[in-house]
């Protein structure tokens, strides 16, 4: 009689002690992602906040950027799920779209934030120049 008691207090013990930590894996902001510049997407994410901190972006240029990465990735998926492109087609495409919204970026920029851009701009192109065949994902 005393085992059973005492396994079922273990168990509830362990239960009650594990509760919290479920809880915290699950909850998620309560805030809308829309309001903030940095949303969901970790690579975009990532992106906004290295041009933030090498560009010094206003919210209003890291939200406008925000829905330029957006679209730019949209149309990446939309592609890459095409499976009419040879895979030198897709890359060329995908090559186009990338630069148009690097000129949508550009636009959105001061002219000495334009500056800055066009220099890690200069310092991307030899690495893509030394991955043959690399195709963005």
């Amino acid at each position: 009689m005393f085992k059973p008691c005492l396994l079922v207090l273990i168990v509830g013990a362990f239960l009650s002690s594990a509760a919290p930590f479920a809880a915290a894996q699950n909850s998620r902001p309560s805030s809308d992602p829309r309001s903030s510049p940095l949303r969901d997407d970790a690579g975009q994410r990532t992106r906004i906040q290295e041009l933030t901190a090498k560009l010094k972006l206003t919210s209003d240029q890291q939200i406008k950027a925000q829905d330029i990465f957006e679209s730019e990735h949209s149309q990446m998926e939309s592609l890459r799920q095409d499976t009419s492109f040879s895979p030198q087609d897709r890359h060329a495409k995908m090559m186009e779209i990338r630069k148009i919204a690097d000129a949508q970026i550009r636009a959105l920029l001061d002219s000495p934030q334009q500056k800055k851009w066009d220099e890690m701009q200069a310092e991307r192109e030899p690495w893509l120049e030394r991955k043959p065949g690399w195709i963005p994902r």
